[in-house]
């Protein structure tokens, strides 16, 4: 397993890139923007670790802004921590078989979500490309939130 980011949502880009590459010195490495998800996502490295975090091996701050207003409450505005692993779904069946729920299955062979005993959502990101899917993740429902 290996980290990847920390995500936040923000509310307005231009104020946040100025916190975070102006006052704090982070530079953005990469951006994706999805017209369909009305969302963009903006990865920033430490000053350090500019050229790892655009080869993809540093971990990465990632702003995430949502094009629709939406009020954070509850610590929603932090979310989540986000790991690769070797094979999605043999991670998720150890989880599982060790007691963890998990929240968002792997349906895709790609992504994955879980929550710490304290509420902190943790995503499962498969190295490489996405695994064919499989059951019994294809079909499985959601539980809860993440």
């Amino acid at each position: 397993m290996r980290y990847l980011h920390t995500m936040i949502r923000i509310s307005n880009v231009e104020q946040s890139l100025d916190f975070f590459c102006n006052k704090l010195g982070m530079t953005e490495v990469r951006r994706h923007e999805s017209e369909q998800g009305r969302f963009t996502l903006i990865f920033l490295a430490a000053s350090e670790d500019k050229q790892a975090g655009i080869d993809r091996k540093a971990p990465l701050v990632e702003l995430t802004y949502n094009w629709d207003p939406e009020e954070y409450t509850g610590g929603r505005n932090f979310g989540h921590l986000a790991y690769e692993v070797d094979n999605i779904y043999e991670t998720c069946q150890s989880l599982m078989d060790k007691g963890v729920t998990i929240n968002r299955p792997p349906r895709d062979g790609n992504m994955a979500f879980i929550k710490t005993p304290d509420g902190i959502s943790i995503e499962l990101l498969q190295k490489g490309p996405a695994l064919p899917k499989a059951e019994p993740w294809a079909s499985m429902a959601n539980t809860g939130s993440w």
